[in-house]
């Protein structure tokens, strides 16, 4: 009889020692939990000059940055001229100016990489770096583009300019773009002001010149001095 119970005992103690072993076996089998990639923003993102090449923004890291996209033969485009002033006059203080051609808009901006930058410093002396053609809005459109429009969405056209606001809807809805619609970027040489610490972004629309961003370069060029 104490035969049998030890028997017994032993079988229990094996018993318990796989469920153990099972019980182990199955916590290291677990697969972890997925680990989710943190971002730090605009610093980010890598774009192409003109030759192709790739250029992380983290390069501007401390700059306070105006992006802008641009094209050729549009009616705003003499706005080069009051972006390279701007830029003269504060570069040497912190700003930097991207310009990005686009040809999303009646396709304006036709030429080649070599042709843009040919057009720009014949005609209006640019100085600051222009980069490869890219997309704005659509399936195609930027990186850098997807991020501004979410950081800094559509809030309306500027008072007091109804009837050039009514001219690009009435283009979009002509045309079927549906750029009038939600966030996107309505036009050529539509801005972003980003902040020396790439947190503060704020959206200009196309009919807003750069003299008149100036107030608001001037506040971002003092942040942290």
């Amino acid at each position: 009889m104490k035969k049998l119970f030890f028997l017994a005992a032993v079988a229990l103690m094996m018993a318990t020692g796989c469920n153990n072993q099972n019980n182990k076996t199955t916590q290291v089998a677990a697969e972890p939990e997925p680990v989710v990639e943190q971002t730090s923003g605009i610093y980010d993102i890598t774009v192409k000059d003109m030759d192709g090449s790739d250029v992380s923004l983290a390069n501007y890291k401390g700059k306070v940055l105006l992006i802008v996209n641009v094209a050729s033969k549009c009616g705003l485009t003499p706005q080069y001229e009051g972006l390279e002033a701007i830029y003269q006059k504060y570069k040497d203080q912190g700003l930097e100016i991207l310009a990005f051609p686009c040809n999303q808009f009646l396709e304006q901006e036709p030429g080649t990489n070599e042709e843009i930058q040919s057009f720009c410093s014949l005609n209006y002396n640019v100085t600051f770096p222009l980069f490869d053609k890219i997309d704005v809005n659509g399936e195609a459109e930027s990186p850098l583009y997807t991020y501004l429009k979410k950081q800094a969405p559509f809030k309306g056209y500027p008072e007091g300019t109804e009837e050039f606001a009514a001219q690009l809807d009435q283009i979009h809805q002509k045309t079927g773009t549906g750029f009038d619609q939600g966030d996107a970027i309505r036009w050529n040489f539509g801005k972003f002001l980003v902040s020396k610490d790439g947190k503060t972004i704020l959206r200009f629309e196309p009919m807003v010149t750069p003299d008149m961003m100036e107030g608001a370069i001037q506040e971002f060029l003092k942040v942290n001095e």
